[in-house]
């Protein structure tokens, strides 16, 4: 993974209203701490950090130029306005190259199961372990073919070279199953306490219904 460079501003004003008014000038705010230093308040450009952060991922390596020094920084947290959709705060850890981090990567699935089989996604990431520089933007798993009853954990994963499962190898990463019949669905919802309630109250109905005929 390269690193994404952005010119950064060190900020010298703090709270709520500081940081709106970064917002309106398309600035964003951002913290920078790690490896025992004291945190450092940065601007960053509104437009540039958006784009680097959605070209990265969920890992962004971003590489800083704070007043001439350069930083390299890993997106730790993205605060992201709910209704609006822009980015509110970024919080960058600092990094060196060749250290390993342990970090959340997204699983993407591919490929078709077997016959009448369905996958269920039961984590939609694994943590790892890798070099800062070198990290994995998504782990892929094949389903291609598999049959219900099948189950993936992160163990079984296939990692690419030099990264290493940092997690609970058993933690279940997909469920392969067998998929529900419109029959056995039927089936299902007629032996339920409302299936057997609705039942129940149609051969009221139907019988009323015949009486009223006689």
């Amino acid at each position: 993974m390269s690193a994404e460079k952005l010119k950064a501003e060190k900020r010298t004003e703090f709270g709520k209203g500081a940081a709106r008014r970064l917002r309106a000038a398309g600035q964003i705010p951002a913290v920078v701490y790690g490896h025992g230093n004291d945190p450092i308040h940065l601007a960053l450009p509104g437009h540039a950090t958006m784009m680097a952060l959605r070209h990265g991922g969920a890992n962004a390596l971003l590489d800083l130029d704070i007043d001439g020094d350069h930083q390299l920084t890993l997106a730790k947290e993205v605060q992201v306005d709910p209704i609006r959709r822009v980015i509110e705060h970024v919080d960058l850890i600092v990094v060196v190259r060749g250290e390993k981090v342990v970090v959340e990567v997204p699983v993407l699935v591919v490929g078709e199961p077997g016959p009448d089989a369905l996958v269920v996604t039961d984590s939609a990431t694994v943590q790892v372990e890798a070099e800062a520089t070198h990290l994995p933007e998504q782990i892929e798993v094949s389903v291609e073919g598999l049959a219900a009853g099948t189950q993936i954990h992160a163990s079984d994963l296939e990692l690419p070279q030099g990264v290493t499962l940092a997690g609970d190898g058993d933690v279940l990463i997909v469920n392969v199953t067998a998929q529900v019949t419109a029959e056995a669905l039927e089936a299902e919802l007629a032996e339920s306490p409302a299936g057997q309630a609705e039942a129940e109250a149609q051969a009221t109905d139907e019988a009323a219904g015949e009486a009223a005929a006689e």
